[in-house]
């Protein structure tokens, strides 16, 4: 991408956090505390982590929460956790939340209810891993609006 675009992109955020958090949903500013961009991999993170939290049924910073994300040594992948950390409320400090370095590509994310001991697990699918590889700090802004099962499955 070249710097002009990526400028472009950056100017777009403050508008689409803002138009967001109109909404009544400061996650997307939460992404940007936390991560410090709004990069796919970090909007994933914080789309799966709502979903967790309803599955499961815990509220925001629960301290039955517990988030363990598996991942190898890239950016992107480990750029999950910051996601998963803005919706969950979980934290190092608190000691619920986790990244496990894993081998090769897999990487999946696991949040519990430490109380029942219920589980979800997610993983990308292929094809947001392949369709947001590279795209930059901006990107991930539009992944509020796109369908769950296109960027993760979770069981």
């Amino acid at each position: 991408m070249n710097s002009r675009r990526r400028l472009l992109g950056l100017a777009l955020v403050p508008a689409l956090v803002a138009a967001h958090d109109d909404e009544g949903d400061p996650g997307l500013n939460r992404v940007l505390a936390i991560h410090g961009s709004i990069g796919p991999f970090a909007v994933a993170g914080y789309r799966m982590g709502q979903a967790a939290m309803k599955q499961l049924g815990l509220g925001r910073a629960s301290a039955d929460c517990e988030v363990i994300h598996y991942a190898p040594a890239d950016a992107e992948l480990t750029g999950v956790i910051d996601g998963l950390q803005a919706a969950t409320g979980a934290s190092l400090g608190k000691g619920n939340l986790s990244l496990v370095g894993s081998a090769g590509a897999e990487s999946y994310s696991v949040v519990r209810n430490r109380k029942s001991t219920r589980q979800v697990r997610f993983t990308l699918t292929a094809g947001f891993v392949k369709a947001n590889r590279g795209l930059g700090a901006a990107a991930g802004a539009r992944l509020i609006a796109v369908a769950e099962n296109e960027i993760f499955r979770g069981q």
